[in-house]
């Protein structure tokens, strides 16, 4: 057996998912990091859950745990309306099981752009079968 890490956005556990807890046996669709597009988006995760894409099969595992991913997101200008996640501030909180919807905090305010912390997701340990743990 193997270890991965496996990102699940909370955008497509709201949409499409079902959630899960520790010691469970899931089976996802999903997608490899690659190095050229591992730029902190995907909290050092190996793979993500694809519920959208023409992912040929699923891969399936046993849940061994489960963070919460929190990543802090700050408008794009004044009065923009726009926010756009902040390099290197997230963290991670361990849970027991993953939730189907996720929250968003609007920081204190003060001078600068308008922040949020949001939950983002879920960075899940995946044991999986050592052939083909890679998705």
């Amino acid at each position: 057996m193997a270890l991965m890490k496996v990102f699940y956005a909370d955008w497509q556990m709201e949409c499409c998912g079902r959630p899960f807890g520790v010691g469970k046996q899931v089976a996802w669709p999903l997608v490899a990091v690659d190095e050229e597009h591992a730029d902190g988006q995907w909290y050092g995760a190996d793979a993500w859950v694809e519920n959208h894409g023409d992912v040929p099969h699923d891969t399936t595992g046993h849940v061994r745990a489960i963070e919460l991913v929190y990543q802090v997101y700050a408008e794009t200008g004044p009065g923009s309306r726009t926010f756009e996640p902040v390099p290197e501030e997230w963290s991670l909180e361990p849970v027991d099981s993953c939730p189907k919807w996720f929250r968003r905090e609007e920081t204190a305010g003060g001078p600068g752009p308008r922040r949020s912390r949001d939950q983002a997701g879920v960075l899940v340990t995946l044991e999986v079968p050592t052939a083909g743990a890679r998705p």
